[in-house]
Order: C-alpha cells, then sequence, then structure tokens
C-alpha cells in the first residue's frame, strides 16, 4: 500500500496508460480523482470501486484554466487534500510543420503542453498546504530522439522533459518533486494515427523489434508501475529526473 492515504488525480485517465496508472494508484491504497474529455472515464472509476478502490470522475479539459481550477477544487471538497498529480492528458497527430494545419498544432501545444502548466500552477498551491507531494508528468522517448512527421508531438515532448526540470527547481524546498515518464512504443490505440503512416497498427507490431531492442510493445501497466514508484516515497531523492521505460530505443 505504497500510496495509503494519498489523494491522487490522474488526467487523461479514460484508457491506455492513464486508465493502467489510475488502477495501479488505487491498487496501492490511493483515492483517484480520474478525469478525461471522454465520458468514458467514469468506467475507469468504476472499475476501481468495483475492485475494493475508491475513486470519483470528473469531467474535464485540462487545456482550459477554469476547468482545470474546478477539478482541483473539486478533489480538495471531496478528499481534503492533494499529494500526487499525475499529468497524462495528450494527443498524438501526426504532420510535418509543412503538412499539419496551425489549429493541430496549438490544440497539441495545448493539451500536451498547457495543460502542465494550468494543472501545477492550481494544484502546487494545495500540495504546500498539505506538506508536499509529487508531481509526475508523462512526456516520451521523443524528448530525446525525433521521428519522422510527428512535428507537434515531438516539440510537444521535448517541451514537457524541460518544464518538470524547471519545476522541480523552482519547488524542492517545499517537498515537492516533478519527475517525468519518458515511455517508448507502448501496446494502446492512443498511437493508431501515427501508425497509420507506416502501414497501420499491425504492420507496426510486425515490426516492433526492429523499432524497440526489447522486441515487444511495452505494456500500460509496466508504465502504470513506473509512476508508482515515483509518485511513492521510495523516490524520496528524486525530482526533476526523466525516467525512460523505452524497450532500448534511446540506447540506439
Amino acid at each position: 500500500m505504497r500510496l495509503a492515504t494519498k489523494v491522487a488525480i490522474v488526467t487523461g485517465a479514460a484508457r491506455g496508460i492513464g486508465e493502467a496508472i489510475a488502477k495501479r494508484f488505487a491498487e496501492e491504497g490511493a483515492r483517484v480523482v480520474v478525469t478525461d474529455l471522454r465520458e468514458t472515464g467514469e468506467d475507469t472509476a468504476k472499475a476501481i470501486c468495483d475492485t475494493g478502490g475508491e475513486a470519483v470522475f470528473f469531467k474535464c479539459d485540462v487545456s482550459q484554466a477554469e476547468e482545470v481550477r474546478n477539478l482541483i477544487a473539486f478533489t480538495i471538497e471531496k478528499y481534503g487534500k492533494l499529494d500526487v498529480l499525475c499529468n497524462n492528458a495528450a494527443v498524438n497527430i501526426p504532420g510535418s510543420v509543412v503538412d499539419l494545419e496551425e489549429e493541430v498544432w496549438d490544440r497539441t501545444m495545448e493539451i500536451n503542453v498547457k495543460s502542465m502548466f494550468l494543472t501545477g500552477k492550481y494544484a502546487i498551491p494545495e500540495m504546500i498546504k498539505a506538506g508536499g507531494g509529487s508531481i509526475v508528468n508523462m512526456a516520451s522517448a521523443n524528448s530525446f530522439v525525433a521521428e519522422p512527421l510527428l512535428s507537434a508531438y515531438v516539440a510537444s515532448k521535448g517541451a514537457i522533459l524541460m518544464l518538470t526540470k524547471q519545476m522541480a527547481l523552482d519547488f524542492a524546498q517545499n517537498n515537492i518533486r516533478v519527475n517525468c515518464i519518458c515511455p517508448g512504443w507502448v501496446d494502446t490505440t492512443f498511437n493508431d494515427a501515427h501508425a497509420e503512416l507506416f502501414g497501420g497498427r499491425e504492420k507496426v507490431l510486425e515490426s516492433i523489434r526492429d523499432i524497440q531492442p526489447i522486441g515487444r510493445t511495452i505494456l500500460p501497466r509496466e508504465i502504470a508501475n513506473v509512476a508508482l514508484f515515483l509518485a511513492s516515497d521510495e523516490a524520496s531523492a528524486m525530482t526533476g529526473s526523466a525516467v525512460v521505460p523505452d524497450g532500448g530505443v534511446t540506447a540506439k
């Protein structure tokens, strides 16, 4: 029960990595606020409760300041404090800088990067009141290495890496740790649009050994285990760090 007594928010938790993180946090004793634009986030919260955990769903567009303020206020009203924030919400829409529409670029930056500015802006004061906390940002192996036709996504993930380090420096004295996770190819539908550029998801999976040295995709729960470690007191000396569970991609 590594998160016993902790209150956690997980964004983008309706499916994929976010869903796995919310469930993993709950397994370890956290009371979890599941948030997403999709109403199916309610299913994640219900699944947690059905297995003996404690969770509640709050619909939120984390790129909008008022909605983020409401999310934090809801969490404090519901549970009285906030200890852990996992910023997982993201979009991945492929395209070069020539092909990509400006509104797609803007929306990518709003959801992937601005959301972390906003959640930090309104969550950190509450964490200070609670005596500290842990923020886990979802970056990517693309924070370190680029890929063709992913201009907005790669730029956003590079920004997250540096924002994580900057936030860590600003709030270390407040006992708030800020770290990020940089996954490789994880087996979720999140990558489907990108995969279509290379013949579709099944085609990519056939060649996964050439993409990731471990020879397989990464499971959402494997990323959730990393998030759990960073959220817990076991990572008490870690802040400003990037943990890279990428199956060996960046080793190449």
